[in-house]
């Protein structure tokens, strides 16, 4: 893909923000799409000027075209957090059906191959565990969560109609609680706002009684996962997610850790279908890519808790 032009959907978000730098890193012209709904320009204001580099204000629920030669386009347009996809539920449902129909029109096209951000929430509150690629999910679709999770469900069988029909290129990747550096402070998953809470010496909150697991993966790890991914020949789904587990009582403990912070932890009622457990089965993304997650949750936390100080976040 060196020396290619790439669009990313999505890339003033917090990991396609970082797709964009790691795109130009090697070497690839990117074009960054994004409305801003939950994107923000301070994401990507290091690029600006960059030789290669093009950002377009557009919401992809609608139209899109992008002149010129396209040799791949990444789908990650979306909120993504529980709180954002709560806010803007009809906007989820349109980017992950309209969007990802439109993106793949751009991508068929232009013969350029295609990634699809999907996402661990496909599986819902999953009751195979770990979960593999091959489990098909327990999801609510009428529930507060479902606009997320069936759009996604729609965007890997939109993705796969066209391989199916069109021939097209396609890569299905199945992300894992990502965290790092560009995280919103007030974005509402689980890392940041514990680390935000720890930072300002207010309380920590946790939802039901802590035990509900996940898996964190670093963003720096997920994005080389996702760009073998793209790389490579196989079209997936693929988990791209870190397998060690821990509980959200866990995470609370090891985010007083890093930031030396005595907060008490506080308990507030689970928001209804609330996943128990997550933590993706990555034999395929070990087998198939020769990727696995390098960055443990303690190196992240504090990565990211630095990060978060010194922009102001907290």
């Amino acid at each position: 893909m060196a020396g290619r032009r790439v669009v990313v959907t999505g890339g003033a978000g917090f990991l396609g923000s970082h797709l964009c730098e790691a795109l130009l890193e090697r070497g690839e012209e990117v074009v960054a799409i994004d409305n801003l709904s939950t994107g923000r320009l301070g994401n990507i204001e290091q690029l600006f000027g960059t030789d290669g580099f093009t950002f377009v204000r557009h919401d992809v629920s609608t139209y899109v075209w992008v002149p010129g030669p396209v040799h791949a386009v990444l789908h990650f347009a979306s909120p993504a957090s529980p709180k954002d996809y709560l806010d803007l539920p009809i906007q989820t449902l349109k980017v992950g059906s309209l969007g990802t129909h439109n993106t793949l029109g751009l991508a068929k096209d232009k013969g350029a191959r295609y990634l699809l951000a999907s996402t661990s929430e496909v599986y819902g509150d999953p009751q195979v565990h770990p979960q593999p690629e091959t489990y098909w999910g327990h999801v609510n679709p009428v529930g507060p969560r479902g606009v997320y999770d069936e759009a996604k469900r729609f965007a890997e069988a939109m993705t796969m109609a066209y391989h199916r029909a069109h021939g097209v290129q396609v890569r299905i990747a199945r992300i894992f609680n990502t965290y790092g550096p560009r995280l919103r402070a007030d974005d509402g998953r689980v890392v940041s706002t514990l680390l935000v809470q720890a930072l300002r010496g207010t309380p920590l909150t946790c939802y039901g009684d802590g035990s509900q697991t996940r898996s964190f993966c670093y963003v720096d790890d997920q994005v080389a996962g996702l760009l073998t991914l793209l790389d490579g020949d196989h079209v997936g789904p693929i988990n791209i997610g870190n397998p060690v587990e821990h509980t959200v009582a866990q995470l609370a403990e090891l985010v007083c850790e890093v930031t030396g912070s005595s907060s008490p932890v506080v308990f507030e009622p689970l928001p209804e279908d609330d996943p128990t457990q997550r933590r993706p089965d990555i034999t395929l993304a070990r087998n198939l890519l020769g990727w696995e997650p390098k960055v443990d949750l303690v190196e992240g936390l504090a990565r990211t808790a630095a990060w978060l100080a010194a922009s102001g976040g907290a």
